[in-house]
């Protein structure tokens, strides 16, 4: 049920009990951090919303009627009990402010968010992450569950309900095994092609495989060959032969570098997408998670 209009504003009684300690409205005044005049006329309200006189009022100061000491023995308990409150809050808030949920899609995990993680250390001393991993789609709906504070997303949509802000850019990169009859293209393959030919691919939901299909825009893409949800996986099926695939650069950097695995250029397609730090809408990110979303805009612009 809902207080009494008459005890609502605790402020005012809390003023009364400094009065009552200190001996006038002027020193009542200065611990509360206000002028005199707006003392008094907040408790004059307190004694016309009670209908009671609470204080005798001179020149040597003021003093409690008997009103008001009965006034003041019952509000200490109420005052006391309020700032009990607003410490466990302030608790509470310190507490989760210290520990940060984040989720993130499987690129961003894997080779962006531990610098950010490792920029965030020195930044906020004493935070701790609690990082969880999946597709786009799970990703978002961690966020807009609460399960995550911010998330970190590849897809090219911004999730509904959510607040989204670049982070980096990267790009989608075809890759085979070597011996593979692509690998000897040197003037690479058509979007065409590449729309007509069965993939190894991400699950639906991923950011990575929604990147490639609003990439071949009106071009049907095939359907997989084969769906893994780890992009692992997916590079050893590369490897043995089993089908090209389209993965991250960032996912495929070592590998193309050690020749394991070869990049195909797709002559006529835009493979780039823009990564995103996601958060609830309407709601502003506070703490340790605004300083991760902020490190990991900084790197963008760095990059």
């Amino acid at each position: 049920m809902p207080l009494p209009y008459r005890v609502s504003d605790l402020s005012a009684f809390d003023l009364l009990l400094s009065v009552a300690e200190l001996g006038s409205i002027g020193a009542a005044a200065r611990a509360h951090g206000v002028t005199q005049p707006t003392a008094s006329a907040r408790l004059s309200g307190l004694e016309r919303s009670l209908g009671l006189a609470l204080l005798d009022r001179s020149a040597r100061g003021s003093t409690l009627t008997r009103d008001g000491a009965l006034v003041v023995d019952w509000a200490r308990t109420a005052v006391t009990a309020a700032a009990a409150l607003d410490e466990g809050i302030t608790s509470l808030r310190a507490t989760r402010e210290s520990r940060v949920p984040v989720a993130a899609s499987l690129t961003v995990a894997e080779y962006l968010l531990p610098h950010w993680l490792a920029a965030l250390r020195p930044a906020a001393e004493g935070t701790s992450v609690a990082l969880t991993t999946g597709n786009s789609d799970e990703v978002a709906a961690a966020v807009r569950s609460g399960a995550a504070r911010l998330g970190f997303v590849e897809g090219p949509d911004v999730p509904e309900g959510l607040t989204a802000h670049p982070v980096g850019r990267d790009t989608l990169t075809v890759i085979v095994r070597p011996g593979h009859p692509w690998a000897r293209r040197r003037s690479g393959i058509t979007a065409d092609e590449l729309a007509a030919t069965p993939l190894a691919s991400r699950e639906r939901g991923s950011g990575t495989r929604r990147s490639l299909e609003r990439a071949l825009g009106a071009r049907r893409p095939a359907d997989p060959l084969l769906e893994l949800s780890s992009t692992t996986a997916i590079k050893a099926a590369v490897a043995e032969g089993v089908a090209p695939a389209v993965l991250s650069s960032l996912a495929v950097a070592g590998e193309l570098a050690a020749g394991t695995l070869v990049r195909v250029p797709v002559r006529d397609l835009e493979l780039a997408r823009v990564l995103r730090v996601i958060h609830p809408a309407g709601r502003a990110l506070t703490g340790a998670a605004r300083t991760l979303a902020d490190i990991a805009r900084r790197s963008a612009r760095l990059g």
